[in-house]
């Protein structure tokens, strides 16, 4: 399972021709950088860990893509984001998200996509991991709860 990752400073994740994942309760950051060439990103922002009423992802995507997992209510800004090329953010019940954590993306991003899953997507999404499958053997071996799929829930 991820540890916990906690500073003053952004938060970075890289994934340059390769998928990097992080999920589960991994961070009580609320400032992340991103950056990808060609690969793929998933940010799982899920985490109650996470205090903040604004998340800041500042992101550089080059033919990449990024999967955010949030939370049912969440309200994704991309105002302040600079697109060339084809691209778009995919969010589905965006237009419904009223009043949670406010997710602001700045940046750019070049012929790439942001998938945003929200409720039952984004579990589905975390469990179809191998993070996933060893979060199950590490709950069933210590007897307790898996917490990536749903990271509201305890360990």
């Amino acid at each position: 399972m991820n540890t916990t990752q906690t500073s003053t400073e952004p938060v970075r994740v890289a994934a340059n021709y390769t998928v990097t994942k992080r999920l589960g309760n991994w961070t009580t950051a609320d400032r992340f950088q991103v950056r990808s060439h060609r690969g793929h990103v998933v940010l799982d922002l899920r985490s109650p860990h996470i205090q903040a009423d604004e998340i800041s992802v500042d992101i550089d995507l080059d033919h990449a893509m990024l999967k955010l997992l949030v939370p049912e209510d969440a309200v994704i800004d991309d105002w302040d984001m600079q697109r060339a090329g084809r691209g778009r953010v995919k969010d589905a019940e965006g237009g419904r998200a009223t009043g949670g954590k406010r997710i602001v993306l700045t940046g750019q991003m070049r012929h790439g996509e942001i998938r945003v899953h929200r409720g039952g997507i984004a579990m589905l999404s975390a469990m179809f991991s191998r993070e996933y499958l060893a979060d199950l053997r590490r709950a069933h071996r210590e007897g307790g709860f898996p917490t990536v799929d749903d990271p509201a829930r305890t360990a």
